[in-house]
């Protein structure tokens, strides 16, 4: 084989693996094409996403306000129970106080 016949199978060989590389590229090209079925699916799925981040957001905040009132509520019960239960302790007094006035009237008349 000459010089000649070397150059022009060498050539050969590099426009083949030329074509072929660019028959696989477009290959790959076209079995990874996304379809205008899957882009409304995905756009489809990225909307639900959205409104279901929405309704999270929602709840969270509805939960924080609820429990705000709830801990505003407990808050004022238990003040209300300290002040009845003080009530409660100095009626006690008071009728422990009023028992011992009326046994010592009896015991002295």
């Amino acid at each position: 084989m000459n010089r000649s016949e070397f150059i022009i199978v060498i050539a050969i060989i590099l426009f083949a693996s030329f074509i072929l590389g660019w028959f696989a590229s477009w290959i790959m090209t076209r079995l990874s094409r996304v379809t205008q079925a899957d882009m409304s699916e995905l756009e489809q799925m990225a909307k639900s996403l959205h409104e279901a981040e929405e309704t999270r957001d929602q709840a969270i905040a509805y939960m924080q306000q609820r429990e705000g009132e709830l801990t505003n509520q407990l808050a004022q019960t238990e003040a209300e129970l300290r002040a009845a239960m003080d009530g409660l302790r100095d009626a006690r007094e008071e009728a422990e106080e009023l028992r011992a006035y009326i046994e010592h009237v009896k015991n002295a008349g």
